[in-house]
C-alpha cells in the first residue's frame, strides 16, 4: 500500500506494547489510551519492551491492517524514559525504521566487525605415520 508522504499522520504510543496483541487488542490501546478514532485513516506505532519489535496498525477503507517488523540486531530505541506519546509525519516513522533517532548523534546498531583472519594451522598433521 502506498501513502501520499505529506497527509499521513503517524502517533507513537510512548509505552512498551505486549506484542501478543493483534488487530482487537491494538485497536482497544488506541481508542482507550490514545482516545483515538483507529478508523480515521492513521498509523498508530507500538513497540516492544524490548524496542526490537514493531507493530504498526491502520484502517485502509475496507479493514485493519497490521505491519510488523523484528530487528536481529539494535533496538528501535534507546532509552524508554525519553519516549512519550506523540504523533510525527511519515518521515518520522522511516527514520524510525532505519534505526535513526533524532536528537541522537549515532545509530542505533553498528554493523559487526569484520572476522578475524588466523594464521594456518601449523600443528603437527595427525595422518602422519610415527
Amino acid at each position: 500500500m502506498f501513502f501520499p508522504e505529506g497527509q499521513i499522520r503517524v502517533h507513537l504510543y510512548g509505552q512498551p506494547c505486549d506484542m501478543r496483541k493483534s488487530f482487537d487488542g491494538l485497536q482497544a490501546l488506541v481508542r482507550h489510551e490514545l482516545r483515538a478514532d483507529p478508523c480515521d485513516g492513521s498509523l498508530y506505532c507500538f513497540i516492544s519492551r524490548r524496542a526490537t519489535q514493531m507493530r504498526v496498525l491502520y484502517f485502509d477503507r475496507s479493514g485493519f491492517c497490521v505491519w510488523a517488523k523484528r530487528l536481529e540486531a539494535g533496538r528501535f530505541i534507546g532509552d524508554w524514559s525519553q519516549v512519550r506519546t506523540r504523533q510525527m509525519d511519515w518521515t518520522g516513522l522511516k527514520l524510525l525504521l532505519e534505526g535513526i533517532e533524532p536528537g541522537r548523534q549515532r545509530k542505533r546498531y553498528s554493523l559487526p566487525a569484520t572476522p578475524k583472519t588466523f594464521p594456518p594451522n601449523t600443528s603437527p598433521n595427525i595422518d602422519a605415520p610415527l
